[in-house]
């Protein structure tokens, strides 16, 4: 039979350094090889009976392998603050003030260069820019946004701050006086951009990306979860709405696969139908893969009802 790896104790359920668990004769170099320990960055081990998240990574970085100072930002910013999906394999961000040390992977290394799983940013950090959150110093949300709009195209930025508005963790206003007060400073146009642009009502990720592509290429902002009532009385919550033409997109996700889902779906439109809208579906396939088509329909639909682009 196989060796059973060893496992001390005293690493157990942890997160470690590589080289301390050596130095201090817990582990040996073969032993980190074996199943018992996860590499998560160089010289970082994990218990393998841990599920490890993406705050367990963002914690490890803090502790051992960036400067004081540093602040996990981003996506990662936006993770720790409930809103952003990630998997435990995706990079974290990092903001390091400027003339802080580069990142290393541990004193005694002798490599070089970047460190594998991290996305490290230099900038001038105010103490403002900075809070704790889960026990690690995070940007705040309005630097969180203004990160993004710098690292991120328009359209990614604008999915994660919607998100943040919609759970209340930043506001449009607060976001316009983080802009204003930086004038003329790296990125604050940026964030005026995708703040014009960002929405709380949307839902999803793939409504966000809907909305902000269809604005982008030139046809009017549409409404979020728009209500349709008949009579006064509830007939429909459409995810995009154009009400002043009956035009509407809806993003079709796996929920609609859900038991009885596309029944209640289909009673739904043709409700709708006979209230005289026109409603467009759109799968993540489509925008992928044909967005132009579909941009395509949704102007003719608008313009069947009488828009004219002004």
């Amino acid at each position: 039979m196989p060796k059973a790896p060893r496992r001390p104790p005293a690493l157990r359920g942890r997160i470690f350094r590589g080289s301390a668990a050596i130095s201090g004769g817990l582990l040996t170099r073969n032993d980190l090889r074996s199943s018992a320990w996860r590499p998560l960055f160089r010289d970082v081990y994990a218990d393998a009976s841990i599920r490890v998240s993406h705050p367990h990574r963002c914690g490890a970085v803090i502790r051992w392998l960036v400067p004081a100072g540093t602040a996990i930002a981003g996506r990662s910013a936006a993770a720790l603050y409930g809103v952003a999906a990630t998997s435990p394999e995706d990079p974290i961000d990092v903001l390091v003030p400027t003339g802080a040390d580069r990142p290393s992977p541990a004193p005694s290394s002798r490599r070089r260069g970047p460190v594998k799983g991290l996305r490290v940013h230099h900038a001038d950090v105010c103490p403002d820019d900075v809070v704790e959150r889960s026990g690690l110093p995070v940007t705040s949300p309005a630097r969180t946004c203004w990160d993004l709009a710098r690292w991120l195209d328009v359209v990614e930025a604008v999915v994660v701050i919607d998100a943040l508005l919609a759970r209340r963790v930043v506001t449009l206003a607060a976001l316009h006086r983080y802009a204003l007060d930086r004038a003329g400073e790296r990125g604050w146009r940026a964030l005026l951009r995708a703040a014009g642009l960002a929405d709380a009502g949307a839902e999803s990720p793939q409504e966000s990306r809907t909305r902000v592509r269809l604005v982008l290429a030139g046809l009017p902002r549409p409404q979020t979860q728009w209500i349709v009532t008949a009579a006064g009385r509830f007939v429909a919550r459409l995810d995009l709405a154009w009400p002043e033409f009956k035009v509407a997109v809806e993003y079709d996700g796996q929920w609609h696969d859900e038991p009885g889902q596309l029944h209640r779906d289909r009673r739904r439109l043709n409700r709708l139908l006979g209230d005289d809208w026109i409603v467009l579906h759109v799968t993540s396939r489509r925008l992928r893969d044909d967005f132009d088509g579909f941009l395509a329909e949704v102007r003719a639909a608008l313009r069947s009802r009488g828009y004219r682009r002004r």
